[in-house]
């Protein structure tokens, strides 16, 4: 009996020191309803955050190719000091009429100092890559944005797995309480009894053993209840030291499921998996396109405008005299492909492949859809029946203990019989919870399955 006292004593200064902490977190706590909770995680959770910035980069790439068509200006400047100048060779008879035929006589040509100073300009006029390219990095954002979307479907199925998962732990701790009290009731009945000798030592440390029990059930029912509370945080993004509460309850939240048309007009495209596949057949569809716009010519405009100087005196060169000489140009620059040892021929056969290996996931992605749906239905289905069933089951098992429990106190029954009672009773409530559980998550996994988790 003193240690079945120590740790009664020990585990309820526990739940005392976690109910103070408690009461003190509660005056900061910040009040979420299932919509607050998907909202605050929209623009806080980081996977969610990430995939903004893989659009912000998509939109970036959009401009970077759109710059590589615009005009190309750079200028360039050089000073030389060319401390060897080159010899060239040049017949001796230039400069000897009477030197040998076939001689030769080396004369350096150029100045130790030279500079140069210029403006470059190239214009794109025509190139089939660049204008494929650009649409294709196009759509490329718009893979980037069903990629957001899919991010925001995953993150709202959590978020909704998760405050469901609080709502139930939250019942479930309730009704731990709630059992903890009647047996506490119980036990010190059983205890008057037996001081009175109506009762047997045994019967009392039957009833001590079940107390015992639910004051472990009860501290474990406050520890789930905090672990679903981190978890529905993570899922939002929000530091898991703040404290919260939720406005909403299991009466109060719609579900789909339960509407009547939820089932209607249901399209491939409402799913993202679909939709990003769609997007996929695109870009290499573009790829082939742009694969073979390589056989078309290239043309470019260009043009450059400068001044060189030779000199030798450093002093001089850098005096920017009137012996500058200016140069200039501009022109067109055409290039066309000839034969490339058929290299594009086999890329475009490649893409081909990779072309239809993405028809196929697509129908392969509509058979799993329909069966997803299907599944999704039938578990949906199952669990509202098997929940029905645990409901009943918790109710009549209740009525079953609190009648056991009459007789007992009138001297009509056993105690074995009102453990018994009350073991059977916690077993439905167990049995009730799981099932309201697993209702709730296969409810998700029917949105899901449906494309309506996410609504915009």
């Amino acid at each position: 009996m003193k240690s079945v006292f120590r740790v009664s004593l020990s585990l309820a200064m526990v739940v005392m020191l976690s109910a103070v902490e408690t009461n003190g977190q509660q005056q900061a706590a910040r009040s979420f309803s299932l919509q607050d909770c998907i909202d605050y995680a929209m623009e806080n959770n980081p996977n969610l955050k990430n995939a903004r910035a893989a659009i912000t980069s998509s939109e970036a790439k959009v401009g970077e190719i759109i710059a590589t068509g615009l005009p190309q200006i750079n200028a360039s400047a050089d000073l030389g000091d060319n401390y060897v100048i080159p010899t060239s060779f040049l017949p001796a008879r230039a400069f000897d009429p009477s030197a040998p035929e076939g001689q030769l006589i080396g004369v350096k040509f150029g100045t130790k100092y030279t500079g140069r100073a210029s403006l470059n300009l190239e214009q794109m006029i025509f190139n089939g890559s660049y204008f494929v390219g650009l649409k294709a990095s196009k759509t490329y954002t718009e893979l980037s944005r069903k990629d957001l979307i899919s991010t925001e479907t995953d993150v709202v199925g959590a978020i909704k797995k998760a405050y469901y998962s609080v709502l139930v732990s939250k019942e479930r701790a309730e009704l731990v309480d709630k059992n903890y009290q009647r047996l506490d009731s119980l036990l010190k009945q059983t205890r008057a009894q037996y001081e009175s000798g109506f009762a047997e030592k045994i019967d009392v440390n039957r009833v001590q053993v079940q107390f015992n029990n639910i004051l472990n059930a009860r501290n474990n029912a406050a520890v789930g209840l905090e672990v679903s509370y981190n978890l529905l945080k993570f899922q939002m993004g929000l530091p898991v030291r703040e404290s919260i509460s939720l406005s909403d309850n299991l009466e109060s939240i719609k579900f789909q499921v339960l509407d009547e048309g939820f089932k209607n007009n249901f399209q491939y495209s409402n799913r993202i998996e679909y939709n990003i596949l769609e997007i996929n057949h695109q870009l290499v569809e573009l790829d082939i396109k742009n694969t073979r716009s390589q056989y078309l010519p290239s043309i470019d405009l260009y043009g450059n405008y400068g001044s060189s100087y030779g000199t030798g005196s450093f002093d001089n060169l850098i005096s920017f005299g009137a012996n500058w000489r200016a140069f200039g140009t501009v022109g067109l620059r055409a290039n066309m492909p000839i034969f490339d040892g058929l290299r594009k021929s086999k890329v475009v056969q490649q893409k081909k492949a990779q072309l239809l290996q993405i028809e196929n996931s697509i129908e392969l992605t509509k058979n799993q859809i329909d069966l997803e749906q299907q599944q999704a239905t039938l578990t949906f289905q199952s669990h509202v029946e098997t929940l029905r069933t645990q409901r009943e089951n918790m109710e009549l098992s209740k009525e079953v203990y609190d009648v056991t429990v009459i007789k007992y106190q009138q001297g009509v029954g056993s105690n074995i019989e009102v453990i018994d009672a009350d073991a059977a009773y916690k077993e439905a409530q167990t049995n009730y919870f799981a099932a309201l559980y697993d209702t709730l998550i296969a409810s998700v996994d029917l949105e899901k399955s449906y494309g309506k988790l996410l609504t915009k």
